[in-house]
């Protein structure tokens, strides 16, 4: 049954140039001297090294990881061992650096170990993982990760298309392959078709290659027919465009902003499908292509090329001429001009098209347009080439957007039949240019103003968070000073108020021994009722001290000078004998100057304490004790120490001994100086 076929707008019909690259069968190309593979050759993210300087790498060894979903791996050619990784030029005629591995073959050519994968058993994500890290993308040019259109729609796949079009002049790689491997091609054809679950699947050759065509044609009658079907379309530039091949095939038009999947259509190329079968089947991932090398050589030819390959050292086996000024990456219509000759083969060579001044003469200068319509009527795509040239050059690119700009395929036809020689894709390829970077400024200062606005946001909520956790201390600390208030009884161990009464017990306390003779058994009874009268004295003292310094704060102070006052009074009762008529005159005039100095004492200390600010009290509480001590050594002195006992001398100083002593243990607690560090 003859399938109906559909015709697509615009388009134009160049020389092919095909014939004399299809005389000899695909060739071999011996190992160069150094292999320099680049890291980025797919749509997608930059793959990142997994290798370093002097590694050894074997044949299919993986050297760059996938970055993402959007992006492919990247393997070593050959093995050997890496030289460096490090910017080369990269084969793109802007003739700017991309990181490369640079790698020096041993010779030796040791693949790794390759198995088969076992897809029908695996699910299909994991089949489309493997595929990526095989790194396997489209080889029709677009080099789009093929992982990412094994997808199927919403809608299912209902056809699946082949692409052997190969509508571009000069270039034959694909027409070769379908040639020699048509059945490795078939395979990788099925395998899709599974994967997709694709009810049909329709190869699509150009009707100027028929060997291909018939090639085809065993290799499906051979794998069983069945859903699969090998399609002759009309020779006709650019009929290899995806769209335009679909359009052809199944009626379907893609309008703008849709794709093929939404229509139940995906398109891959031979070239795809023979990588896909080669390492389902064999394992081996996609180190290699076709190439074809046409234009200015003595024998144009197609080689079997590994990724890395300087060009010059292909094109020097089909005999380059001596007239060459020019390496041009794929076709005469949509290649680019290579910056130098010595620049790697990657994914995307289809073709090396040797160029010279004879071949490919310079164009003829630009002229104005004239608004004839030419390139309207040849564009396959529907557009409007004129308006988007005016807007273009006016670098009114907003304005080019609104004519789908982006609709555009570069396939060169407005150029070639334009009259007055503009290169209208030169244009095309500027504006979009200029606006992909416009976009990327964009998206940089969006995402600078981004993070400067979390950054405020940050730094807010932390000062936010300081606040409340301050306001939480605070009412914290209120309520605990309002608890203690209330039961002063809990106070802390640490509570200064109680820190002082324990200071004016162990003071009472060392007066008290102070005061004791060093040998109470040499005291008469009237000496020893003396004693404990005083003693008695001093605890009613002390317990006069205690109840008082537990008084509020407020009356902190005036409860620390009452209790100065009545230790001073105890302690000069307990310094008077109990029977003062047995007092002799000489006695009673020590006495007399004794009470005479502790009054001058005890006013000076009353004085300083009252007066002294709230900081200095804990100092002027110390001074005081000092003085009072000095006032009760001076007080149990006699007058004229000559008129004492022995006995008495040695009791007298035994007391100073003892003052002195307990005076130290004190000053501890209550000298300033022992706040010091």
């Amino acid at each position: 049954m003859i399938r109906a076929l559909f015709g697509f707008n615009g388009g134009v019909k160049p020389p092919t140039n095909k014939a004399e690259s299809t005389r000899l069968p695909i060739g071999a190309v011996p190992l160069p001297p150094e292999l320099i593979v680049p890291l980025h050759q797919n749509v997608g993210g930059t793959p990142y090294p997994l290798v370093a300087a002097g590694q050894f790498v074997l044949k299919g060894q993986r050297i760059g990881a996938a970055d993402g979903q959007l992006s492919s791996a990247v393997h070593a050619p050959t093995s050997g061992r890496v030289i460096a990784v490090e910017p080369c030029v990269m084969p793109h005629s802007s003739g700017l650096k991309g990181l490369c591995v640079r790698i020096a073959p041993d010779g030796e050519d040791r693949w790794i170990e390759c198995e088969p994968l076992p897809w029908r058993s695996l699910p299909p994500d994991e089949v489309r993982d493997a595929l990526r890290d095989a790194g396997i993308v489209g080889l029709g040019g677009a080099v789009f990760p093929s992982h990412l259109k094994l997808r199927p729609g919403d809608g299912g796949t209902s056809t699946l298309v082949i692409n052997g079009a190969e509508c571009e002049p000069f270039i034959t790689c694909d027409d070769m392959q379908m040639r020699e491997h048509a059945a490795k091609i078939v395979r990788g054809a099925s395998i899709i078709q599974h994967m997709l679950s694709a009810r049909q699947v329709l190869i699509g050759i150009e009707d100027n290659k028929p060997e291909a065509i018939a090639a085809m044609h065993s290799a499906v009658e051979l794998h069983g027919g069945g859903t699969m079907e090998v399609v002759a379309v009309p020779t006709r530039y650019p009929a290899g465009g995806a769209k335009q091949l679909i359009r052809v095939l199944t009626g379907i038009e893609v309008p703008h902003g849709r794709r093929s999947t939404d229509y139940g259509v995906q398109c891959f190329n031979t070239g795809t499908a023979w990588a896909v079968a080669d390492y389902v089947v064999h394992g081996r991932p996609l180190i290699s292509r076709i190439v074809t090398v046409a234009g200015n050589v003595e024998q144009p030819r197609n080689f079997e090329v590994l990724f890395g390959t300087p060009m010059s050292h292909v094109a020097k086996l089909a005999g380059i001429r001596p007239d060459t000024d020019r390496f041009i990456m794929g076709g005469p219509m949509m290649g680019y001009r290579m910056p130098s000759f010595d620049v790697p083969v990657v994914k995307a060579t289809n073709c090396i098209l040797v160029g010279s001044a004879a071949l490919f003469p310079p164009p003829a200068p630009e002229m104005p347009c004239i608004r004839c319509g030419d390139c309207a009527r040849a564009c396959p795509a529907d557009l409007q080439p004129f308006e988007l040239y005016w807007h273009s050059r006016a670098k009114n690119f907003g304005k080019a957007q609104e004519y789908h700009l982006f609709d555009c395929i570069e396939c060169g036809c407005c150029a070639y039949v334009c009259p007055s020689s503009i290169p209208l894709v030169d244009y095309y390829r500027f504006a979009k240019g200029e606006i992909w970077a416009h976009e990327r400024q964009k998206n940089a200062a969006d995402s600078a103003r981004d993070r400067f606005e979390f950054r405020n946001d940050r730094i807010e909520r932390e000062k936010q968070e300081k606040a409340e956790k301050l306001a939480a201390r605070t009412a914290a600390a209120r309520a605990a000073a309002q608890s203690s208030d209330a039961t002063p009884a809990a106070a802390p161990a640490d509570d200064p108020k109680k820190a002082l009464i324990a200071a004016a017990l162990a003071r009472a306390k060392a007066q008290r021994e102070s005061a004791q003779p060093a040998n109470t058994e040499s005291l008469n009874a009237e000496q020893q009722a003396q004693v404990d009268a005083a003693d008695a004295r001093r605890t009613g003292a002390a317990q006069t001290a205690d109840t008082e310094a537990s008084a509020p704060a407020a009356d902190q102070k005036q409860s620390l000078i009452a209790a100065a006052v009545a230790r001073a009074k105890a302690q000069r009762e307990a310094a008077k004998p109990a029977n003062t008529e047995a007092l002799t005159p000489a006695q009673q005039a020590q006495v007399d100057a004794a009470e005479a100095r502790r009054a001058q004492v005890e006013q000076s200390a009353a004085n300083q304490t009252s007066t002294a600010p709230e900081e200095d009290l804990k100092k002027s509480l110390v001074a005081a004790a000092v003085a009072r001590a000095k006032a009760q050594r001076e007080a149990v002195k006699p007058a004229n120490t000559e008129s004492l006992t022995p006995a008495q001398q040695a009791q007298v100083d035994a007391a100073d001994a003892r003052r002195a002593a307990a005076q130290q243990d004190a000053a501890p607690e209550d000298s300033p100086r022992s706040e010091a560090p």
